[in-house]
């Protein structure tokens, strides 16, 4: 990577030859109107326009479905971030093979917890054909009758938006599995460049969609870097669409930057967003304990509060590189399981020339 970009302070955000005079403040973010309905140890907020409270705290997914964790150990997390407040359960068709999305369904199959919950989960599929097999998977395994939020999971290319939305695209699978009652909600989740979200938020609007929600990684370094806070965010805001915050450590990678900033503080300057969930792994009672008390401890933070966090990430943030889900292939998973997406449509590929 070269050394010269970032040079004036903008660290990726702004292209470095802009004078320093016209480079946006970090700090310059969207204002939080209001940190929450307070119940019990949680806080609540309103998931954008869709009348739903869900808990600002939400339980990652992934986390639960890895080898490392009994199968045990993740139902009694589940439960117990339930009991405790958290009622936004993160969810992929594609974590852990399946293995997540099982853990979780037997979970909220006992007790009556999944009447308890916000379920969400995503799915990979970009055919109507693809995305109608991959829900009704995802139905199977949670043992339930309906996922609460359904979202198109990893939008990182720019043709992405065009296939979920073409005529036989998996827009077309949201929208009959709506009206069978088997999701109510519609999102879409990306890490790579907020860019490549605006165009998905573009392609739904000449198409007359309204998403719900839409996951994006927010954290410290974020705020420095191809930023998502800065481009996303207000637009999300604006249009009554909830976003939800992921990537608050990147699975621990942006805690080995060693920056000096508190791991609680790394929540509390996502709780300070606008957003309606913070998704955060959770794989030990230590997780699931410094979740709860960092909603505990959380008080919105003015303007110079947020420069100073962000004045102590700006020199690990510089070029992303403890971004890696923006700047490399790490942590994309279509894009080393092509099949997970369908085939293109017939109609493309009559339009294909012919090789060899």
């Amino acid at each position: 990577m070269s050394q010269h970009s970032g040079a004036n302070g903008t660290s990726g955000l702004h292209s470095p030859r802009l004078p320093a005079s016209l480079v946006p403040d970090p700090a310059d973010l969207p204002a939080l109107a209001s940190p929450g309905e307070k119940r019990g140890d949680m806080l609540y907020r309103p998931l954008g326009r869709s009348g739903e409270m869900v808990s600002a705290i939400g339980m990652g997914g992934f986390h639960l479905g890895k080898s490392a964790l009994s199968e045990t150990e993740a139902v009694r997390l589940i439960h117990e971030a339930i009991d405790r407040g958290i009622n936004f359960i993160d969810n992929c068709w594609d974590y852990n093979e399946g293995r997540s999305e099982e853990r979780a369904g037997l979970a909220l199959s006992q007790g009556g917890y999944r009447d308890r919950a916000y379920l969400m989960t995503k799915i990979d599929g970009r055919t109507r054909e693809e995305a109608a097999k991959q829900i009704d998977t995802c139905l199977r395994r949670m043992r339930t009758d309906r996922i609460d939020l359904l979202q198109h999971h990893e939008i990182l290319r720019y043709d992405d938006p065009d296939r979920i939305f073409a005529e036989d695209g998996a827009t077309a699978a949201c929208l009959e599995a709506q009206k069978a009652g088997k999701i109510r909600h519609v999102g879409f989740t990306g890490h790579k460049d907020p860019r490549i979200h605006l165009q998905m938020l573009a392609v739904a609007a000449e198409h007359g969609f309204h998403f719900d929600a839409v996951q994006m990684p927010l954290n410290v370094m974020d705020a420095h870097f191809r930023s998502f806070a800065h481009l996303v965010l207000p637009y999300l805001v604006e249009h009554g669409i909830a976003p939800l915050a992921m990537k608050t450590f990147a699975d621990s990678v942006i805690l080995k930057s060693q920056a000096p900033i508190k791991p609680i503080e790394y929540l509390h300057y996502n709780l300070n967003l606008p957003v309606a969930v913070v998704i955060t792994g959770m794989e030990s009672q230590r997780d699931l304990d410094q979740a709860f008390e960092a909603v505990r401890s959380f008080t919105t933070m003015d303007k110079p509060a947020v420069a100073e966090l962000l004045g102590r990430s700006r020199p690990y943030a510089l070029e992303g590189r403890y971004e890696p889900f923006k700047t490399s292939s790490l942590f994309d998973g279509t894009a080393k399981n092509a099949a997970w997406l369908g085939n293109d449509s017939e109609a493309v590929k009559r339009l294909a020339p012919v090789m060899g």
